[in-house]
């Protein structure tokens, strides 16, 4: 009842800002005098997860006060529980109705394509490769996020890889034909339709219920936040081939971020680069951790032992993904994105995966 209260409160804050002229009229004032103490207000990522409750929660809540002497405090609350759908994020940001927040990449995809570019499903199957494909496009994204949404990337986050989970057997990819499965973006179900499979794309929320129904026979999401949400429970498979990660963009409105004067700026970019460390490190740790917690394999310092079987990843396996990536999820992608964007994918990404986009 307590965290629904607290959640409804920020709901009714989050519309405050929306409607309301409270934003607007604290970064004009801070523009031009900033004040002694400033109160931020953010938005972070998804409940629950540990991107959120042992680092994003932790840093904006405890760390900011002591490392600004406190001139800056925040209030923060995941996007899921503040009444706010996950596309809307970027675009509020944008307006001035959220200060600061965590834009997931692919759900804001399904607004502007061209956010997904650095995690389309099948491209970055281990963490080396999805460091390598964010630092190529990282310099290009900063620049997109500043002249078309007027906002300051500040970090770039990302989740544990997001795998395949099913509740009956199957020995690689090509099993999954004819099966439902939940997938969050719609690259994620270009790969799933290539193999087969038959896309669901649903919230995370929604994964449980629609296991248990019977709706989806697999779903697609990350190995520890599966097992959070009690996966282990409802399905007996787990593939730990990498489908997507789950990048997200930490940015400022560019109002707010001006207001916060040239000394808080430089404390937040020293500060928030070892906050992205942190989260890519624990992201990288949780996901064999994901694995281990959910055959019961290995030690579970986190999670909830489980005794699903491990598919492992087979050549075959790594040499469809190639071939899926290349036939048919990046010319979706292109196709959906624009003709530019193959140009954009060739200038960034595709000379550091070798991999060429062609506009049709």
């Amino acid at each position: 009842m307590e965290r629904r209260r607290s959640a409804f409160g920020w709901a009714r804050m989050i519309a405050g800002w929306i409607t309301g002229p409270l934003l607007l009229g604290a970064t004009a004032v801070w523009a031009q005098d900033p004040p002694a103490q400033q109160r931020l207000r953010i938005v972070g990522g998804l409940a629950g997860l540990n991107q959120y409750t042992r680092h994003e929660e932790a840093f904006w809540a405890r760390e900011l006060p002591r490392l600004s002497g406190g001139r800056l405090s925040a209030e923060i609350v995941p996007y899921d529980r503040a009444g706010i759908r996950g596309q809307e994020v970027l675009r509020l940001v944008q307006l001035g109705a959220v200060p600061f927040g965590t834009a997931l990449l692919s759900i804001a995809a399904a607004e502007d394509p061209e956010l997904g570019a650095p995690d389309l499903a099948g491209l970055n199957a281990d963490m080396p490769a999805l460091r390598r494909t964010t630092a190529a496009f990282r310099p290009y994204l900063e620049k997109m996020l500043r002249e078309r949404y007027g906002v300051e990337l500040l970090a770039v986050y990302t989740y544990p890889a997001q795998v395949v989970f099913c509740n009956k057997p199957f020995s690689g990819l090509a099993d999954l034909a004819g099966r439902r499965v939940r997938t969050s973006s719609p690259t994620q179900s270009d790969l799933i339709e290539a193999l087969g499979g038959v896309p669901v794309q649903t919230g995370f929320a929604e994964i449980l219920p629609n296991l248990k129904s019977g709706n989806i026979d697999c779903a697609v999401t990350g190995t520890m936040s599966g097992n959070t949400i009690g996966l282990h429970e409802v399905t007996t498979h787990i593939h730990p081939m990498a489908i997507t990660w789950g990048l997200s963009v930490f940015v400022a409105n560019g109002a707010a971020w001006r207001g916060l004067g040239p000394e808080m700026q430089a404390l937040l970019k020293r500060e928030l680069p070892k906050l992205e460390q942190a989260i890519w490190a624990e992201s990288e740790q949780e996901t064999g951790a994901g694995l281990a917690c959910n055959t019961g394999a290995g030690a579970c310092p986190s999670g909830r032992k489980g005794r699903m079987a491990e598919v492992r990843s087979s050549a075959a396996d790594e040499k469809r993904r190639r071939e899926i990536l290349a036939s048919t999820v990046l010319p979706r992608w292109v196709q959906r994105c624009g003709t530019g964007c193959a140009a954009i994918w060739n200038q960034t990404i595709g000379p550091a995966v070798g991999l060429e986009a062609r506009a049709r």
